[in-house]
């Protein structure tokens, strides 16, 4: 042990700053874990602070007086993040019990998370998880196109890094029936069936405005499901409401 601490140890520190300045945070946690030397050096508040301001580049961070380092600042808000997100998690599960979601609930999370003021990297790691309903994939990527901007080759890449880029949800849509010879024709019924990776690159423009704009002027109602739901009458369609 001795040895492997005077050889790390031994390393040049402005060498060893810049490899644990490269790694993600699970990887330098991992790297802290291996001796005192990684330990001091990985908990170094120039990397720290580095990562919190690269995953909320827009908080506003005031420093008080009990402020204590930029890692448990970074933990601190990490665990918020989490909080934060679990509330949107919670109210669409509840709301997509019978196996799809109303656009109105989809609309209201993606709000939420506005609020909420969750950036890119906390919608990978909370919202991109394989183990969720492709429904809060869809959440999440909806929030990162029309709230924050993200270049679409940046939300692919996250989308393949998590496995979820070829999950996909179906889109259906019930439009007014139009007028012909002063007689209203039948409503009509529009469906997709589209890839997560699809939607962020734009393939479906139709479906994305469609999921934008949500039930008005001309829409009826906006439903979302998993590939094989079966929809319900449009006129069954209620409110939700986010606590």
């Amino acid at each position: 042990m001795k040895q492997l601490e005077f050889t790390q140890s031994s390393l040049p520190e402005d060498i060893a700053l810049k490899i644990a300045s490269s790694l993600e945070v699970n990887d330098l946690c991992a790297l802290g874990s291996c001796s005192r030397y990684w330990s001091e050096l990985c908990g170094s508040d120039c990397i720290w602070e580095s990562l919190t301001r690269q995953r909320w580049p827009f908080l506003d961070t005031v420093l008080d007086p009990t402020f204590k380092g930029w890692r448990g600042f970074y933990i601190e808000q990490h665990n918020e993040m989490v909080g934060r997100a679990a509330t949107v998690v919670k109210f669409v599960k509840e709301c997509s019990l019978s196996g799809s979601l109303e656009v109105g609930v989809h609309l209201k999370a993606i709000e939420a998370l506005g609020s909420m003021q969750l950036g890119f990297q906390d919608v990978q790691m909370l919202l991109f998880k394989p183990k969720h309903n492709v429904l809060l994939n869809l959440v999440g990527l909806h929030y990162c196109i029309n709230c924050l901007n993200v270049p679409a080759g940046c939300i692919v890449k996250a989308l393949q890094s998590c496995k979820i880029s070829d999950s996909q949800v179906c889109v259906k849509w019930w439009k007014l029936g139009r007028w012909f010879h002063g007689f209203r024709m039948r409503d009509e019924s529009h469906s997709r069936c589209v890839s997560l990776a699809d939607l962020a690159m734009a393939k479906e423009e139709e479906v994305l405005r469609v999921l934008h704009r949500g039930a008005i002027h001309e829409v009826l109602r906006v439903q979302i499901s998993t590939p094989g739901f079966t929809s319900t009458p449009w006129f069954t369609q209620g409110t939700e409401r986010l606590c």
